[in-house]
């Protein structure tokens, strides 16, 4: 199911839109453009949650990643 949005633009842009009826099909520009705004969005905002995420997690003592290298090989 769809809906109908409107939106107001100038008036020489509609006419130069309407020049272009014939080689363009505007709903589905308008439409794939909204869709890939919105992916965009969406992955702006998980980018930002995991950011904050991070944020959290406390750092490790340096040389932790060292010591388990290091107890990894020993163990063979």
């Amino acid at each position: 199911m769809s809906v109908v949005i409107s939106f107001r633009i100038p008036k020489k842009l509609k006419e130069k839109m309407d020049k272009l009826r014939k080689v363009v099909n505007w709903s589905e520009e308008v439409r794939s453009f909204l869709e890939r705004r919105v992916r965009e969005y969406e992955q702006l905002n998980a980018i930002r949650e995991l950011e904050e995420l991070i944020k959290g997690i406390p750092k490790t003592p340096r040389g932790t990643a060292s010591k388990y290298v290091r107890e990894d090989r020993d163990s063979y």
